[in-house]
């Protein structure tokens, strides 16, 4: 009688080897067409944390065909009010965990959320288009209609920034208002105007070019809502916790739009590879007010009587 060894072979042997030959052809075939769960994941890591090389503003206006950063400022109301969700914001690609697992690096419809990563990448770095014919160059103006594209640091597709009107199976998933998101298809839905961010002075800045890095309003052409960042609402997504973004507009009880509506078209910094953002505040050589009254205060006036 045969007696039992480590090279006996038992069971379906035949068929786990022909299985584990299986395994290792589609291994090769999927690494080599770039497949692979870890490729992806690189692959999309490598482009949406890319540097990107912002525009530097010449006139002080933002033009068309400018690459650009939306920043949500930093308010004494966002620290006050939301612990933890203070200090500047930018917009960026909001990737879902589910779209790692696709075969395209970017579907659209894609969301979009606010982060606190205030250097210009890929994911959160904007081209301003024109959408009336203007060429690339020219000044935008308040009251122009624009568009905002990204390609999330990839070569293509071009992605254009969209909301539209809230309805029961469209809202945002946190607030439950008027939806943002990124769309492949240039349409009335991806329009958006810059106004002046004093209403007083509104209509007579009409026409006038946008200044970039300074606060404006950007509101949606279509439903006549504005961007905004609640600052109370955040989601998950792949890199974390981020905040979600949504148009609507934030009154105050003067009718005056509130912080959460406020913008900065952010350029890039002409002196270095920085922003105008990580720019310093320039230091006055001379002496301040304050000063000036301390030093006066201990001067004697002599008696001439």
């Amino acid at each position: 009688m045969a007696a039992y060894g480590s090279g006996v072979l038992v069971g379906n042997w035949n068929e786990a080897a022909v299985l584990e030959e299986d395994r290792m052809r589609d291994f090769i075939r999927k690494r080599d067409r770039g497949e692979l769960l870890m490729q992806k994941i690189g692959r999309l890591e490598e482009n949406l944390l890319k540097k990107i090389k912002l525009s530097v503003s010449k006139d002080g206006f933002i033009c068309f065909g400018d690459t650009v950063m939306l920043l949500s400022p930093d308010s004494e109301s966002s620290v006050d009010n939301y612990t933890g969700a203070c200090g500047n914001l930018t917009l960026a690609i909001n990737l879902e965990e589910i779209s790692i697992y696709s075969a395209v690096s970017l579907q659209a419809p894609c969301g979009v959320s606010a982060v606190k990563t205030i250097d210009p990448v890929g994911r959160n770095t904007f081209c301003l288009l024109s959408v009336d014919g203007s060429s690339v160059g020219e000044p935008i103006r308040f009251g122009q209609k624009f568009g905002l594209g990204t390609t999330g640091g990839f070569s293509d597709p071009m992605f254009y920034l969209a909301s539209d009107h809230k309805s029961f199976i469209r809202f945002a998933k946190k607030s439950h208002l008027q939806q943002v998101f990124l769309t492949d298809e240039l349409s009335y839905l991806t329009c958006w105007q810059a106004a002046f961010l004093d209403p007083q002075l509104r209509l007579e800045y009409e026409g006038s070019p946008v200044p970039a890095n300074s606060k404006v309003i950007i509101t949606h052409c279509h439903t006549n809502r504005s961007l905004a960042v609640p600052r109370n609402f955040w989601t998950r997504s792949y890199f974390g916790r981020e905040y979600e973004v949504i148009c609507h507009t934030y009154l105050d009880s003067h009718r005056v739009e509130e912080d959460k509506n406020y913008w900065v078209i952010v350029t890039a910094n002409p002196g270095d590879n920085g922003t105008m953002i990580d720019r310093p505040d320039p230091q006055p050589g001379g002496i301040g007010k304050k000063e000036f009254c301390q030093e006066t205060e201990n001067i004697k006036i002599p008696d001439y009587k």
